[in-house]
């Protein structure tokens, strides 16, 4: 095991070549040093792998893969099949970490003994200026022993990008093709998996949102978001953890209502958004999730309803009376 690194950082590219040497900057110069760097190049059409090129001359850590285009869940999981860490971390290329991240996740991991370690993120912009924290279950523990304490599942963000998660997690799973939440589909299964997750309410993971992320429409993929909660919501039934059922609950709140409708907020074909706000209803009957357990829905001990921005709550507030004006609850 000590002839292995310590921790695989595998990050995909794709026509990222204006961000992405400050995403390597930031990988190279972890405090963490016992690292690979797997660099896979999902066919990008820009100068992102000259720029790959120059960093594999400049430091031996890196692993330069080169494939077609298929997409972030096949980039990352060539990632995996090519990695040899003991814990393996998801990057994405335009996004860029504090240079303490690695170092004090792994050495948690090692106190903890624990499958999972998540830190905190914050959201930057074009100028690097940092805009919005997106804090990680910040009123639990450093250790969470799962079996004593499964809140998490029903509060967390299921970002792959600001964890490292131990190898053997993989072992029966991949990141799922062809599908937009590829990561809500996933990770929840990692986590029940494990028996320890630790956290640091650190925002070492700095969350690049480009002006363009925000104003595209979103289209009928947002639909692949009940895919992804509802295969998890399959697994779950076969897990140690199946009592829990307050916390899968939770956890289908947060994804399939509030997560979801955060995406179709963005989708401009009226027709399209009738119809997802359709099979939104056929999500809550199926589930058997009303108004009243959306509206007391909890996050970090918080009503998460009322913990938002007044816009925001505005939005949700509105999306209730569309709802009930198509008779769906």
């Amino acid at each position: 095991m000590n002839n292995y690194p310590k921790i695989s950082v595998i990050i995909p590219v794709y026509n990222t070549e204006k961000y992405l040497s400050k995403c390597l900057e930031s990988v190279i110069n972890q405090t963490l040093k016992d690292i690979e760097i797997i660099v896979i190049n999902d066919g990008s059409t820009d100068s992102s792998q000259n720029i790959i090129d120059l960093y594999t001359s400049k430091d031996d850590r890196i692993i330069s893969i080169i494939k077609k285009n298929g997409g972030l869940s096949d980039a990352r999981n060539m990632g995996i099949d090519n990695s040899n860490g003991n814990y393996l971390a998801f990057i994405d290329s335009d996004d860029y970490i504090d240079e303490y991240m690695l170092e004090n996740m792994y050495n948690l991991s090692q106190k903890h003994q624990s499958e999972i370690v998540l830190c905190d993120l914050v959201k930057v912009n074009e100028k690097g200026e940092e805009f919005r924290d997106l804090p990680q279950s910040p009123q639990l523990a450093d250790k969470i022993i799962l079996k004593d304490d499964f809140t998490i599942f029903g509060e967390m963000s299921c970002f792959a990008c600001n964890k490292i998660f131990k190898k053997s997690l993989f072992n029966k799973h991949r990141f799922k093709k062809g599908i937009h939440f590829e990561d809500i589909e996933l990770i929840p299964k990692l986590v029940l998996d494990s028996t320890v997750i630790s956290k640091i309410n650190q925002p070492f993971y700095k969350y690049f949102e480009r002006q363009d992320s925000i104003t595209k429409s979103h289209t009928k993929r947002g639909l692949d978001m009940f895919l992804a909660v509802n295969e998890v919501s399959n697994y779950f039934k076969n897990s140690v953890y199946n009592n829990s059922k307050t916390d899968l609950k939770r956890f289908q709140i947060f994804q399939g209502y509030y997560s979801y409708l955060a995406y179709v907020a963005y989708v401009k074909d009226k027709s399209l958004k009738k119809n997802m706000l359709f099979a939104l209803s056929e999500f809550l009957f199926s589930n058997s999730i009303n108004k009243k357990e959306i509206i007391n829905y909890k996050r970090f001990n918080n009503n998460y309803l009322m913990s938002l921005p007044n816009k925001k709550k505005i939005f949700y507030l509105l999306a209730q009376i569309d709802i009930n004006i198509l008779n769906i609850i």
